[in-house]
């Protein structure tokens, strides 16, 4: 695999039972690449180790005045240095290649795993670490794989530069030899605690990295309330961990580096020492002493590779391990291998009891948000988060679409069945063109799901911002997330992308929190309008919107407990009208006992665009 061929056509399907057999898993998927590496590090390393022979060579040649072997030496140093040249050249590129793809790899299947999980992802997993798995931690896990071939040329190149100068100069060779393992392996008593370390510190770097994605995503509210400080102090603090803990990680490997200085230092002092006593003797040539002492200081070179494997293994393997606890993350029940088709029909959650006809439009009331969230994404075959809810997700039925589980039908089928607009949508940058411009069935124009969202203020907004576009607020830009807009701008405009779609069926999750009750009822009312024969589930609790569905189901304590339309639900059912009118429990046990249930009059269909809020609703009910 070249940089050039990225992306991958399919990243594969990794090994996630663990950080090792994830990097292992990656390392066998670059075989092809690691061989190249390990070939031109071979190369590489063994003409480094060939220019020790030909000094000795020349330095001999010298001493015995001969001119021939001198021109030889010579032309083979040359030679060599040609080799050491292409091979380090060669080595680079294919490591860099290596890197580069393995992080690339690591990255096409942490964004394939995100649009599988969706929005479930962030709530199983922090989003600081999602950032610094996608991040940092891609980087270190493709500089272990990149390592790992250099590796293996620096170990075999000692191998046979040890087995060489043995057979070479026993006196010497054998010293140099037995010394090699001892120097190697020097600091392996050291690594478990520079690992430890290494693992205290990015496990605090990826607290603070979460840290300060959630202080920027809350950046605003925070400012309304003067929490700035607050959580800068919390920011500083959390860096200073950071700090104290990569200080403690770098004394640690300065430790681990003085050692591997130290005793080759030691080895180096010992041999020119002996060797000179042998030389002195006329048991070595002076020639044989120069070999031999060069090849023990270039054999130091490929000892750095032992230090350096050790290292990106410490800092990749809770990387890996960070990168397979996202990945390892999946549905709550298998896909079947069936026809990819889009299941048409009522929407039904067994669960709940929860039925939404084809073609009509479902209101549902929870009188707990945090039960409606949770009911709209399973409506969305959406999983369950944390271990607890991925049981009890595997225990409960599946949401059926016309009598067909989405569990049993393929993730896209089932997101083109039915979409789920979350409470807080979000908006990407770009233009509203852009925005606007999603897979969708084409029977509904852009135009046609802004009107419905009753959107006209935000394009009068952004034509006025568009003084580059001649006006033109479909060319006008929008800021991440939206940031430019207001709430409620920002809601309709998430809610005419959701429109423009065109699902089978439509779950929409409190679609007009942010809006006056005015704008409410027209969007309501164009909800309805544009929806006309698909299948729209709303949760809510605004009369307004109540008022515009076909009909309206309660749910309470997870179980339906009444059907009916908006009228009907609030002059017979007093869980319903405490819902929807906000009613305390003293406020509903006075206005039973004073006038009773079917005392509450009904809302006339003209009264609805006339009111100015809700608590007039409430006072008229």
């Amino acid at each position: 695999m070249q940089i050039r061929d990225l992306p991958y056509s399919d990243p594969g399907d990794p090994d996630v039972r663990s950080g090792p057999r994830f990097l292992f898993w990656l390392g066998r998927n670059q075989l092809g690449g690691q061989l190249k590496s390990l070939s031109w590090g071979l190369l590489h390393q063994l003409a480094i180790a060939g220019l020790p022979v030909t000094v000795g060579l020349a330095v001999q040649a010298v001493i015995d005045r001969s001119g021939g072997r001198l021109a030889l030496a010579g032309g083979l140093i040359v030679a060599l240095g040609v080799l050491v040249a292409v091979g380090d050249t060669m080595l680079h590129r294919t490591a860099v290649t290596n890197w580069i793809t393995a992080a690339a790899r690591v990255q096409q299947l942490l964004a394939r795993k995100t649009a599988e999980l969706g929005s479930a992802l962030t709530r199983r997993v922090a989003a600081g670490e999602v950032v610094a798995v996608s991040t940092g931690d891609v980087e270190k896990i493709g500089w272990f794989v990149e390592a790992l071939s250099r590796f293996v040329a620096a170990a075999t190149a000692l191998v046979v530069i040890c087995v060489g100068l043995a057979i070479y100069l026993p006196s010497l060779g054998l010293m140099v030899a037995l010394a090699m393992p001892v120097l190697a392996l020097a600091v392996l008593p050291l690594l478990p605690r520079a690992t430890r370390r290494a693992d205290e510190q990015r496990e605090k770097a990826g607290k603070a990295t979460e840290l300060a994605s959630d202080t920027v995503a809350g950046l605003r509210v925070l400012r309304g309330i003067g929490g700035e400080e607050l959580f800068l102090g919390r920011y500083r603090r959390a860096s200073q961990e950071v700090r104290r803990a990569a200080v403690r990680s770098a004394r640690m490997w300065a430790l681990i580096s003085a050692v591997q200085v130290l005793l080759p230092g030691v080895l180096l002092i010992s041999l020119v020492w002996y060797g000179a006593t042998l030389a002195r003797d006329g048991r070595i040539d002076v020639g044989q002493l120069v070999t031999v002492y060069s090849a023990a200081t270039l054999m130091l070179f490929p000892l750095r590779h032992f230090e350096e494997i050790a290292m990106a293994y410490s800092f990749s393997r809770p990387s890996a391990q960070r990168a397979v606890r996202v990945l390892s993350l999946h549905r709550s029940a298998q896909e079947a291998s069936v026809e990819k088709v889009t299941p048409t029909g009522d929407l039904y959650d067994p669960a709940t009891g929860l039925m939404a006809p084809r073609g009509q439009f479902t209101a549902v009331v929870c009188g707990d948000p945090d039960e409606a969230g949770r009911l709209a994404d399973r409506l969305g075959g959406h999983a369950e988060t944390g271990e607890e809810d991925d049981q009890a997700a595997a225990a409960a039925p599946s949401v059926l679409l016309g009598g067909v589980a989405l569990d049993e039908i393929p993730l896209d089928a089932a997101r083109t069945a039915v979409l789920v607009q979350d409470k807080d949508p979000v908006l990407l940058s770009g233009t509203l063109r852009e925005l606007l411009d999603v897979p969708s069935s084409g029977l509904v124009t852009a135009d046609a799901a802004l009107e419905a969202a009753q959107c006209a203020d935000v394009l009068s907004a952004l034509a006025q911002a568009s003084a580059d576009n001649d006006g033109d607020p479909m060319r006008t830009r929008i800021t991440e997330r939206g940031r430019s807009l207001s709430g409620g701008q920002r809601q309709r405009l998430a809610l005419a992308r959701s429109l423009v779609t065109d699902p089978e069926a439509l779950v929409l999750d409190e679609p007009t929190s942010a809006v006056d009750s005015h704008t409410e009822a027209r969007v309501a009312a164009g909800i309805a309008k544009l929806r006309q024969g698909r299948t729209t589930v709303a949760f809510a609790s605004s009369p307004l919107l109540l008022d515009a569905a076909d009909r309206v189901v309660l749910v309470h304590e997870g179980t339906v407990v009444a059907v009916g339309n908006h009228r009907d639900l609030l002059r017979t059912e007093p869980r319903y009208r405490a819902v929807v009118t906000r009613e305390t429990d003293d406020e509903a046990a006075a206005a039973d006992t004073a006038s009773g249930v079917g005392d509450v009059p009904a809302l006339r269909s003209d009264d609805v665009p006339a009111m100015k809020s809700i608590e007039e609703i409430e006072e008229r009910a």
